[in-house]
């Protein structure tokens, strides 16, 4: 409607970017000085990547004052003032790896900040002109249930629990709709979202479309191509995987059948994002455990066709998830019901091997 057309075009979003160089910068997370050790890193929010080494006193205007030491590259020391530390935030480090110590009195690292300033605001830019475009432009709407679907839902070999029959449900609904479908459905693992997945691609082949299911493993593309191949193995479905654990031969051969409409359900890794990949009717997108996937990864399927259906799973979805789902951007599904007799995650905290 007009009001969360609204939430996606007003120009405020990019106010604060606009303004950033009259903006007061602050870490995200203020220091506190009992949680540093010598050798940590930290972030001073003008002068960038140091490592603490200690503190020290030093007399100042007739006063005695405390002062963080913070050592540079080239070995460029920087003091503090301990009533200073708002300006200072923890630095955590990728993969466990040192990083490089910032230069004092140079461009650098104000030109990383610019850098990393222009690259959010893009990305932001970029996600709303695809939600504003999925709000406008008319999307696929899917025929009802054929017998063919009624006859796999039967197959099923489980009693589907309230959650997962209203997510079925809610799912189907807004495939059939003229708008495009933008769900999250949350459950915990073993709760049947997977069963909620096939259902809504067998309705998408059903119509003559393809679907793309994007999983973040390859052990888990191969457990959903059995599961997807057993399940259909009824119907005239064309289910295949790509991941890295097919042949370079065999890759080629998919994408030839994906580009040929002759592949119905493509199941991958992030192998299905990459250039090489085209669908010739894509029309829905299915993406499993989401949280795994960074934003750019997701948004590169959506805007392979903005009109396309996008179905996604998660267990532990992320927090820009759950708010967008909060404030109706897009809908959720939850399945808080567990199967019957289904046994609870044991979850195992050991050593690193």
């Amino acid at each position: 409607g007009e009001e969360r057309l609204a939430l996606f075009t007003d120009t405020e979003l990019f106010g604060a970017l606009r303004q950033r160089r009259q903006v007061k910068r602050r870490p995200a997370r203020q220091l506190v000085l009992s949680e540093l050790s010598p050798g940590d890193y930290v972030i001073h929010v003008d002068h960038g990547i140091g490592r603490f080494v200690g503190t020290t006193t030093m007399q100042m205007a007739g006063a005695q004052r405390e002062y963080l030491v913070l050592e540079y590259a080239q070995g460029d020391k920087l003091y503090v003032p301990t009533d200073h530390m708002d300006r200072l935030g923890p630095y955590y480090a990728l993969g466990g790896q040192p990083p490089a110590l910032s230069r004092l009195g140079g461009g650098e690292w104000a030109r990383a900040k610019e850098k990393a300033t222009e690259a959010a605001a893009k990305v932001a830019r970029e996600l709303v002109e695809v939600y504003a475009a999925r709000e406008l432009l008319p999307g696929i709407a899917f025929s009802t249930d054929s017998a063919w679907q009624k006859e796999l839902e039967a197959s099923f070999p489980f009693v589907e629990t309230p959650d997962q029959l209203r997510a079925v449900q809610e799912v189907k609904a807004d495939m059939e709709s003229t708008k495009p479908m933008d769900r999250l459905v949350c459950g915990d693992v073993g709760y049947g979202k997977t069963e909620v997945a096939l259902r809504a691609a067998f309705k998408a082949v059903s119509d003559g479309y393809q679907v793309a299911v994007l999983v973040p493993t390859t052990v888990l593309a191969q457990q959903h191509h059995e599961t997807f191949r057993e399940r259909l193995a009824p119907f005239p479905v064309n289910v295949e995987v790509l991941s890295r654990f097919r042949s370079p031969r065999e890759q080629g051969e998919v994408v030839a059948e994906l580009a040929a409409g002759t592949a119905d359900i493509a199941i991958g890794t992030h192998r299905l994002l990459q250039k090489d990949v085209s669908f010739k009717k894509l029309g829905l997108v299915i993406v499993d455990e989401e949280h795994r996937f960074g934003v750019l990864h997701k948004e590169r399927l959506k805007q392979m066709r903005r009109e396309v259906d996008v179905l996604s799973m998660s267990a532990t979805p992320i927090p820009r998830t759950l708010y967008m789902s909060l404030v109706s951007v897009r809908d959720m599904s939850t399945m808080e019901t567990p199967p019957e007799e289904r046994l609870p995650i044991k979850t195992y905290v050991s050593p690193y091997k």
